[in-house]
């Protein structure tokens, strides 16, 4: 890694946040800790996190509405919902906030050191940040593809499939390495999910015609120039 992470972990267990934040900076990271989402809203705007864990059931602002509050100025930050509530409709709505990851309590602190580094081998910190890709100009940063001076908005799964898709550029991506990437997992809603995002991207693309996405039937996919 280029330079340490830095990690806001907001949660109003005390006990069991304090182990997990030694245990998160004896494997090199730099926490911040809140514990309820209020001071987490406040910690976020002060400690530039790459990473936020982030529970759901807290005082004054829950995981939902902070989560809710940072997408609106923050589509890139890293999210995992770490939380007790188990039950569908919560793990739809996490994903639905652009939760990067949704992972049940109790977990072991050696999993969650797991998806992290997966996370942030594959997502480099300190990486090239605009691609031309055909007529295109792609700004990973800001996440907007610009053709011919006019410039759309991705969302923050759209960016990282496009990032990836860019970083390998004429090569395939597998599809399950950009599931476990983008989305924590290949469940087969998942899955369903990457062709839905892929088709955006697609019609995103569209008026650059020297683009295209190739799909690999249940392989992967090339991002690829004419």
């Amino acid at each position: 890694m280029n330079r340490t992470i830095n990690i806001l972990l907001v949660d109003d267990d005390l006990k069991n946040s304090m182990l997990l934040k030694r245990f998160l900076e004896v494997e090199g990271y730099c926490v911040t800790y809140a514990n309820n989402g209020a001071i987490g809203w406040e910690l976020y705007h002060t400690s530039n996190p790459d990473l936020i864990l982030l529970d759901i059931n807290m005082p004054e602002m829950n995981g939902f509405e902070l989560a809710k509050k940072i997408r609106e100025v923050n589509k890139k930050v890293l999210i995992f919902f770490l939380t007790d509530r188990t039950e569908k409709d919560d793990r739809l709505k996490g994903f639905q906030l652009k939760g990067n990851d949704y992972i049940p309590k109790p977990f072991y602190p050696e999993e969650l050191i797991a998806k992290i580094k997966e996370r942030f081998e594959n997502r480099t910190i300190e990486t090239q940040q605009e691609y031309l890709i055909g007529n295109t100009l792609f700004d990973s940063n800001i996440s907007t593809v610009t053709y011919n001076g006019v410039s759309h908005t991705l969302t923050a799964r759209q960016t990282d499939i496009l990032l990836l898709l860019s970083q390998n550029m004429g090569k395939m991506v597998e599809r399950e390495q950009i599931l476990r990437i983008v989305w924590g997992d290949d469940s087969n809603a998942n899955s369903l999910a990457l062709n839905v995002q892929i088709t955006y991207l697609r019609r995103i693309l569209e008026d650059d015609a020297s683009i295209a996405i190739v799909s690999l039937k249940k392989k992967g996919y090339i991002l690829q120039t004419k």
